[in-house]
């Protein structure tokens, strides 16, 4: 357990590290799509009914939907974890990390792990998508089916280190490449349901492969092998075309919508030449009248930054947790443009004091220079 914790902790300090640039990626639009067809090897190979093995039909539609994207989408690089059935490790964990290694050293703008689902009953069915993140304590029969059925797949909570580590980066996430899995998502859904599938709602779960990924990134499960009607339809060469083409037109609105994303952005820098309108102190309480001269906010020096947004948060968010009501907001140029902050300091030795204080609620929190109300660059 030691040894998990530490490489988890590894991981989650080279995410964070990243993050910043990560936020940056994203800007410049989808270049690169990482396909990842899930298991492979005589080790792995997934759910099996009536002799049919899931790693195969896992990459079936994944080969379909790369030469799609190749075709269609020809300023888009792929890059496969696997063209061929094959496993990086004797280990599932090493073999799981291995291919987000592979989508990491492509600089993936996106990656899209492809699955196929099993359940004890036939009856159950439908396509799935999950994201990174933790699902409620109140989970539904299927979740505990998922489970039950990859259950090395999934980190292992049980260890409180371990949970701590893994929900701060969750927290981070959502302010880097939460919001670009989830628009991801939304959209495999939409085309799902334009294609006549049965769609099952999107779910966060705490998959290592979607974990070890520094990019925005779903796993999608496109159908259940223990339903007879879909194995017959995800074995045809109809059923795997038409699968193919639903995940492509998923993959070209996300392409629009990040160029939408970058049109906005393009359009808030040109605003932001003029100058840039003064954003309030959220929550620094109100000077007594009797000191008013002496609380005045110095123009420059040094806070400590918490948080990110695209989007202005109130003071008493559930997010800032210990310091609901305590936090500063300052702006930057780009599309994380809210920056949360606590304290204000006239030396950066001062600003590292107290940052060891505020890492035990934000363990990514890092020391930033203001001017004014803004972000010093």
């Amino acid at each position: 357990m030691r040894r998990l914790v530490f490489i988890i902790s590894l991981c989650v300090c080279f995410a964070l590290s990243a993050n910043g640039a990560g936020a940056e990626n994203i800007a410049r639009g989808v270049r690169v799509i990482v396909i990842d067809a899930g298991h492979g090897g005589p080790k792995f190979p997934g759910a099996h009914y009536r002799g049919i093995y899931e790693k195969d039909l896992n990459l079936k539609v994944a080969l379909k939907l790369g030469a799609l994207i190749e075709r269609e989408l020809p300023e888009v690089k792929v890059v496969y974890t696997r063209k061929t059935d094959k496993q990086f490790s004797e280990s599932l964990t090493k073999d799981l990390q291995a291919r987000a290694d592979i989508a990491n050293k492509a600089e993936g703008d996106l990656f899209f792990s492809i699955h196929t689902n099993a359940a004890p009953t036939a009856a159950a069915r439908g396509v799935e998508t999950l994201i990174m993140g933790e699902s409620p304590l109140e989970q539904r029969i299927n979740d505990e089916v998922l489970f039950a059925n990859n259950k090395e797949e999934f980190i292992d909570m049980s260890d409180q280190r371990t949970a701590a580590i893994v929900r701060a980066y969750i927290s981070n996430l959502r302010f880097t490449y939460g919001e670009y899995s989830e628009a991801m998502a939304r959209l495999l859904e939409k085309n799902y349901k334009q294609a006549g599938r049965y769609v099952r709602k999107t779910k966060p779960q705490l998959l290592k492969v979607l974990y070890a990924t520094n990019m925005p990134g779903v796993l999608t499960e496109i159908g259940f092998m223990s339903n007879p009607e879909e194995l017959r339809y995800m074995c045809s060469e109809k059923g795997q075309n038409e699968i193919a083409r639903s995940l492509f037109n998923a993959v070209k609105d996300y392409v629009n919508f990040v160029r939408g994303m970058q049109l906005v952005e393009e359009c808030d820098d040109a605003t932001t030449q003029a100058p840039v309108e003064p954003a309030p102190v959220v929550s620094e309480p109100a000077p007594q009248p009797a000191k008013a001269a002496a609380a005045k906010k110095p123009s420059s020096g040094y806070t400590i930054q918490i948080l990110a947004s695209t989007k202005r948060l109130k003071s008493n968010d559930w997010q800032f947790k210990s310091y609901k009501n305590k936090v500063i907001e300052l702006r930057s140029a780009g599309r994380y443009r809210y920056k949360y902050c606590v304290g204000r300091y006239a030396t950066q030795a001062e600003a590292k004091r107290a940052l060891s204080q505020v890492k035990k609620s934000f363990g990514d929190a890092y020391i930033v220079r203001y001017e004014g109300d803004a972000i010093a660059r």
